[in-house]
């Protein structure tokens, strides 16, 4: 493993041990074992390896998730099953990286402070929407059109309440069925409106 390669995995670790605003450079350098010069060498400042931890530790997070649905890629799924499936993979997954995710909800309420965290961040938006779309889906990948990109997004914002919902209250957290039903209960009511007579 190069410098570069040990920095991230050794920021990504104090991301998870730490969170994003205590950690210091000298931190990363210690979990790596790579020295204090190297990361403005590598990523120019501290920060900006921060950013590039976090982006590679959601996307060891969606591989992660991935692997685990991949278990069920000869199963005939419904679209249904696939979709409680899916999140409860997902919920699954919370515990193992509580700290990942604690980090993501502090980088996000830095942005105002932290330009380039807003950069970072929204520059990977639109494959974060489209992997998850794909994911829900059972596919390796999707076209990039603005419909796969609309569903991407709704699971993304379903995916940052129910992961704030399990950082504050696990064991209060809903399951893959019973977002289902919610989903079933908001478009039933949602749908049963647009269609009422005014």
């Amino acid at each position: 493993m190069g410098n570069r390669e040990a920095l991230l995995a050794g920021a990504k670790r104090c991301l998870s041990e730490k969170g994003y605003g205590r950690t210091t450079a000298r931190d990363i350098a210690t979990a790596s074992g790579v020295s204090l010069a190297a990361i403005g060498y590598h990523f120019g400042s501290k920060d900006a390896l921060m950013n590039a931890a976090l982006i590679e530790a959601m996307e060891d997070w969606g591989r992660a998730v991935g692997t685990a649905l991949a278990s069920t890629a000869g199963q005939r799924l419904t679209p249904e099953e696939r979709f409680q499936l899916c999140w409860d993979r997902i919920l699954e997954t919370f515990a193992e990286r509580r700290g990942l995710w604690k980090a993501q909800f502090e980088m996000i309420a830095q942005v105002d402070h932290l330009p380039e965290i807003a950069s970072t961040l929204g520059e990977s938006q639109k494959d974060a929407r489209l992997g998850l779309s794909a994911m829900f889906q059972g596919k390796e990948e999707v076209p990039d059109t603005e419909d796969e990109i609309l569903r991407g997004a709704f699971l993304q914002a379903m995916l940052a309440g129910v992961a704030a919902q399990w950082l504050v209250a696990p064991d209060q957290v809903p399951r893959g069925r019973d977002l289902f039903r919610g989903l079933q209960l908001l478009a039933s009511g949602v749908l049963g409106s647009a269609a009422a007579p005014s």
